[in-house]
């Protein structure tokens, strides 16, 4: 296992700087997402661990060891990196077996216990070790390109979007799959995503990037319940915003008067609750009214689009519900916020 160290990392292309004096520590043995929109600097950060692109400033360490910094470089060979692309990039005249096996250092006689050994790490079944790629699903493609970064045992495994290619069903089972081999070997991981459920339900923290520097770096319980701004907020999930009055550890606002987590200056603030967090119950029993304009259904679950009857405003309320039985448009019902709320200063709020 080996901590993975970003410090002071510039970089960009021509002109155009991508990533500004960024730093960033991934624990051994932990795995950690970077979580971005398109442009913001993900795949550039990865390459640069990699050893696939060089910083303009700035030092990367791996277990210890500077790989790029003033005056160093560690060629990509000698990083002892497991790299995992977009689409696997699988071998195509070499067998599964002979695709785990490229990169093996060990005498051939060796090399297929360790393949069915890997295998049965990423949930695949020993004959398929004699398939061509093309004879298998996306998912089992995605798994032995992981098998094959695998196979070397390296410290430390690059995931480069690794399941954006693939079904929803298939990136569930591959996602769990991934995760649960790298469990297993103990390597240190970083996922560079621009999905949000899945950097959440994936990673032990969460790096959210964004204008050429890390936003916030927490875990995901913490990143989704307390984050740094209302920028952050609404990029990482849906998010009530709606103006308010802070003072003594409350918010007054359309809702109610609600309890506040976190420090609290007074004055306006810009309140920031999750969907889930506004119950629906009968008309009346609530702290307010509202009407049901529309309704999302997604199965498992709906969102609930409200007017509040006594607020001409409209700020956009939202309720996520459990999709069973969901209101209709026109009902009336009555809301309740769950838990404390975050609130942040109004001018943070573009």
């Amino acid at each position: 296992m080996s901590e993975v160290r970003l410090s002071g990392i510039s970089a960009g292309y021509a002109a155009t700087p991508v990533l500004d004096a960024v730093d960033l520590t991934v624990r051994a043995g932990s795995t950690t997402a970077v979580l971005g929109g398109s442009g913001s600097g993900k795949t550039t950060l990865l390459r640069i661990i990699a050893g696939f692109l060089r910083p303009t400033a700035g030092e990367v360490t791996i277990g210890g060891r500077t790989v790029a910094g003033p005056g160093t470089w560690v060629p990509p060979e000698r990083r002892g990196v497991g790299y995992v692309r977009q689409e696997g990039s699988l071998f195509p005249h070499l067998s599964v077996a002979g695709n785990i096996a490229f990169g093996l250092p060990w005498p051939r006689r060796r090399h297929r216990d360790r393949v069915l050994e890997l295998l049965d790490l990423v949930g695949l079944p020993a004959e398929l070790a004699d398939r061509q790629p093309d004879h298998l699903s996306g998912g089992q493609q995605q798994r032995v390109a992981l098998a094959r970064a695998l196979a070397p045992g390296p410290d430390l495994v690059l995931l480069d979007e690794p399941f954006s290619s693939l079904d929803t069903a298939l990136r569930a089972s591959t996602r769990q799959a991934t995760a649960r081999a790298l469990r297993a070997t103990g390597a240190t991981a970083i996922l560079v995503t621009h999905d949000q459920g899945e950097a959440l339900s994936f990673a032990d923290e969460v790096a959210i990037l964004g204008g050429g520097a890390f936003r916030q770096v927490a875990a995901p319980p913490v990143v989704y319940g307390e984050p740094v701004d209302a920028q952050v907020a609404v990029f990482l999930g849906d998010a009530v915003l709606v103006p308010g009055t802070a003072t003594a550890g409350r918010v007054d606002c359309t809702l109610g008067s609600l309890t506040v987590r976190g420090f609290v200056t007074h004055g306006p603030v810009e309140v920031m609750l999750r969907p889930e967090q506004i119950a629906l119950t009968r008309a009346g029993a609530g702290r307010v009214d509202a009407t049901v304009v529309s309704i999302a259904y997604f199965g498992h679950d709906a969102v609930v689009e409200l007017d509040l009857v006594d607020d001409a405003t409209r700020h956009g309320i939202r309720a996520r519900v459990v999709g069973l039985q969901p209101p209709s448009p026109g009902d009336r019902v009555g809301l309740d916020v769950i838990g404390p709320v975050r609130v942040y200063p109004p001018s943070v709020v573009t």
